[in-house]
């Protein structure tokens, strides 16, 4: 079936209008709906249930408490009732990492990578402004870091959009040559985020390696953190082309002949292997991690998961 093109968008130029479309699409997730990351985790019997309660303090029983809220370790050791009282959770910035370096400028069907994860980067903006959570990000477009601070309402949104639209015309214009390790990216989100902080990694992850483990987990510590890997068919292995193709990254270039099952093959479980280890990296870290492809718009999958 032919994919549909996402409205205002092309699949290869990323424009102001085709972002703001998230901002009317955020309200589908919002309670008591499905919340997004429970849905794109494939998790259909979490509902969401609003903001969540912080512990505030401790008090004597008065008549029309809930029972439930009842301390029973306080009222041993007083002899006396006393009951937790509770007060709605702080807004908490939401951060993303956007990574807009020289692998996410390619597509073989619908969209850009770095289209997909702009599209994306609006519907997780949109949300927090929603919820009224601040939004903030680190973007790197492979030769340098662009960090925004967590900012509240529709200004710190805004923001983020009209970067991620400059940071992408640099990509397909002038993409990088030599991008430059993602320690850099790591050190800068840790510097960024308070604690507590909601840290979202958008990327195809082409240039996460073992070395960088430890400050992935230092930001766990503190903070949680989503992994979402962005992909395209191509690289899976699946692709109905049958020709010869020159195909490069950062430190080689050469033919593929897709026409061969053995190549195929071979792009299929280079991929999968990679995708692998980022599975186990994120069980092992506590890391949620889900998937999107450029194959098909947002809402598309979104929906259909």
């Amino acid at each position: 079936m032919e994919q549909k093109l996402p409205p205002y968008s092309d699949g290869v130029n990323l424009s102001l209008d085709e972002l703001l479309y998230y901002k009317q699409q955020c309200v589908k997730w919002l309670p008591p709906a499905k919340s997004l990351w429970s849905q794109m985790l494939g998790q259909h019997q979490s509902r969401q249930l609003g903001r969540g309660m912080d512990f505030s303090e401790v008090r004597q029983y008065q008549p029309g408490d809930d029972i439930r809220a009842i301390d029973w370790r306080v009222t041993a050791r007083t002899g006396k009732p006393h009951t937790k009282l509770f007060s709605e959770e702080r807004e908490k910035p939401v951060v993303l990492y956007l990574d807009f370096s020289s692998s996410m400028a390619f597509g073989s069907q619908l969209l850009l990578k770095s289209v997909q994860m702009a599209h994306m980067a609006s519907l997780v903006a949109w949300l927090s402004v929603t919820q009224q959570d601040r939004i903030g990000a680190v973007i790197d477009t492979g030769n340098e870091l662009i960090e925004l601070k967590p900012t509240a309402r529709n200004r710190g949104a805004l923001a983020l959009l009209q970067t991620l639209v400059t940071c992408h015309q640099q990509l397909i214009s002038q993409p990088s040559r030599n991008d430059q390790d993602v320690s850099h990216a790591l050190q800068a989100l840790a510097r960024l985020c308070p604690k507590g902080s909601e840290i979202i990694l958008l990327s195809d992850f082409s240039r996460l390696a073992t070395q960088h483990e430890p400050k992935l987990s230092r930001l766990c510590q503190h903070n949680r953190v989503r992994m979402v890997q962005i992909s395209d068919p191509l690289e899976r292995g699946q692709t109905g082309f049958r020709g010869t193709e020159q195909v490069s990254n950062q430190n080689d270039t050469r033919w593929l002949d897709f026409s061969s099952r053995k190549t195929r093959q071979g792009i299929e479980r280079a991929f999968s292997e990679q995708q692998q280890h980022l599975i186990q990296l994120t069980q092992k870290m506590g890391i949620s991690y889900s998937s999107l492809s450029s194959e098909q718009a947002l809402t598309q999958q979104l929906y259909g998961l």
